[in-house]
């Protein structure tokens, strides 16, 4: 068999297969990975799950997310396939507590209850655990080789640990500068942010004017077309978007398709796979987009667009990141510090007044320079608006459940007063996680070469 290619595992779901030269990965921060391989008939699989059991009954449109009904399903297609209980064996990983630590995240405990309810799972059915990994405090891969059958778990993007820099923090003239070398935001892309702002548009006005950008105009209907919105269609137009996604999806991938080259600039830094901060940002989003739906309590387009840019400073510090990968690693490590405070002691500054900086210099309206400034921490904007608390939980349901995407630490000490001005209380943080969009152009997503 040929050299097996890598094929990443999307959270709230499984793959199986027979012997073939692919291997499944997950990337696992509180989720859990859960690897069954039968390795006599040569069958074997990788689920990826969010939760121990569903939320409600809505929850049920997708049974893969949860271990108590995702493992049946999966171990059945495993004996559908031809392998046997007797025969199978499993490995698990992940549902880790991903510091800073708080209270909160001891009493939610949820990657722990998950691991429980897939142990249970396997005991009933007889199968054998040969390697279990759970908890601890990083970020994980489960990897499970379907030519060999061979498995792994390492952990994610600190594969440079053993290494020293000397490179020196980068100064406020040297940001300054990079800020400035980074391309204007397109005039369409601004015209389309008034639009959303203002809430009454006319949307074949709308069409018309992102026809004069042809760049612009080729991103979307090339991300109209990608894994993210596809529904077997091909969409060869601008007009055939529209009437395709309707007015309100096509807006906002005018939108993603005008920052998206922004993201492609960035290289190994904050990144822990190709396309990481992308991917993040898209999953951000869509995150925040369903908040504001359930809430009520910020427009979902605009929420959308918030989330999409609330890590643009780190577009602009990702150079300076790649040096001090070593040093990242071991203030995580020691101090469990949330990633702002980590920058902020290497570099002096941190994405999100980099992020704002930015956004000054586009001209962005207030609501997403604030989203983009206080999105780790809401209680320091003293607007304390809706937007930027929902970016808030966005960026943290991402970076807990959506691992191995980018370099990412936040703090939940305020989380119950979060959700409290969102009008939710914190027995309903499931009910969140349970919005986390399943599919974010992952199957695409490959590992850097550094190996994370």
């Amino acid at each position: 068999m040929g050299i097996s290619k890598n094929y990443h595992v999307a959270s709230g779901s499984f793959e199986v297969g027979n012997t073939q030269p692919r291997r499944l990965q997950a990337f696992l921060g509180t989720c859990v990975g859960v690897a069954v391989f039968d390795d006599t008939a040569g069958v074997g699989g990788l689920i990826h799950l969010l939760l121990p059991e569903p939320v409600s009954i809505q929850s049920m449109d997708q049974p893969e997310k949860f271990a108590t009904t995702g493992m049946p399903l999966f171990l059945n297609k495993l004996l559908e396939l031809g392998a046997t209980r007797k025969k199978m064996q499993a490995v698990i990983a992940g549902g880790a507590l991903v510091g800073p630590l708080t209270p909160q995240d001891i009493h939610l405990d949820i990657g722990g209850r998950t691991a429980e309810k897939v142990i249970a799972t396997l005991n009933a059915e007889g199968i054998q655990m040969v390697r279990s990994e759970t908890g601890g405090f990083f970020t994980c891969c489960i990897e499970l080789d379907m030519q060999n059958w061979q498995y792994a778990i390492q952990p994610v993007g600190f594969d440079a640990v053993g290494m020293t820099s000397d490179e020196a923090s980068p100064q406020a003239a040297d940001v300054q500068q990079t800020i400035e070398s980074i391309q204007p935001i397109p005039q369409v892309a601004l015209k389309v942010l008034r639009i959303i702002e203002e809430g009454a548009y006319e949307i074949d006005k709308v069409a018309e004017e992102v026809k004069k950008d042809q760049v612009i105009s080729a991103r979307t209907i090339q991300l109209c077309n990608s894994a993210m919105f596809t529904k077997h269609h091909d969409v060869a137009s601008l007009d055939h978007a529209l009437v395709f996604l309707g007015q309100e999806l096509f807006i906002r991938l005018v939108i993603s398709a005008a920052v998206q080259s922004y993201f492609s600039q960035s290289g190994n830094g904050y990144s822990l796979c190709k396309g990481g901060l992308y991917h993040h940002a898209i999953g951000t989003a869509r995150l925040a987009e369903k908040i504001a739906g359930l809430t009520a309590t910020a427009l979902p387009g605009i929420a959308y667009t918030a989330g999409l840019l609330h890590d643009i400073g780190k577009v602009v510090l990702d150079q300076y990141i790649t040096g001090a990968y070593p040093m990242l690693y071991r203030e995580f490590q020691n101090r469990q510090s949330e990633i702002i405070d980590v920058e902020t002691r290497i570099l002096g500054m941190d994405h999100t007044r980099v992020g704002a900086l930015l956004a000054r210099r586009w001209s962005l309206p207030d609501c997403l320079a604030n989203a983009i400034r206080f999105h780790h921490r809401p209680e320091e904007n003293q607007g304390s608006d809706a937007l930027t608390t929902i970016v808030y939980l966005a960026d943290l349901l991402m970076s807990r459940f959506h691992s191995g995407l980018e370099l990412e630490r936040m703090g939940t000490e305020n989380l119950t007063d979060h959700l409290s001005r969102l009008g939710l209380s914190s027995g309903q943080f499931n009910e969140l996680v349970d919005l986390i969009p399943s599919k974010i152009l992952e199957s695409t997503m490959q590992p850097n070469e550094n190996g994370s």
